[in-house]
């Protein structure tokens, strides 16, 4: 078991590894959309791309969401497939959000020998929702509440 402070310091030469071998600037928060963001997430189990949809109003969350599941198929014939599509997902805060993500399981930070598996199953995922957001955003951002 790692300590807090060799925890942190092992995520950090993750984060600084990951940024060497696929050195450019991913879209993550940059979507043009309030509180809609790409994530990556990485523990001791599993490794994960997320679109994660935090707005606080539960109408726009959703609106947002269902724009994604009404393009689900395209997303998973054309860019990835085995997305998993969750509109009422709990944070560990309480708080309840919109969650599509992709994971891979039995690989983790804490062993180095993951790290390039890892890598390279962000840089495929990531580069594939970017894309897909890239055709799409457009379609996406359009949503109407009434």
């Amino acid at each position: 078991m790692y300590s807090k402070v060799e925890t942190q310091k092992l995520k950090r030469e993750f984060w600084i590894a990951f940024a060497e071998k696929y050195p450019r600037k991913w879209l993550l928060y940059d979507t043009k959309i309030k509180d809609f963001s790409f994530k990556f997430y990485v523990d001791n189990k599993k490794a994960q791309v997320l679109i994660d949809i935090e707005h606080r109003s539960d109408e726009k969350r959703i609106a947002y969401f269902e724009k994604l599941e009404a393009l689900k198929n395209i997303l998973e014939e054309e860019f990835i497939k085995d997305l998993i599509f969750e509109k009422e997902y709990t944070l560990e805060s309480g708080k309840t959000i919109s969650r599509i993500w992709i994971e891979k399981l039995n690989v983790g930070v804490s062993n180095q020998k993951y790290w390039n598996e890892i890598f390279d199953f962000y840089n495929e995922k990531m580069t594939a929702l970017e894309v897909f957001y890239s055709e799409y955003d457009d379609f996406i951002k359009d949503i109407e509440i009434l």
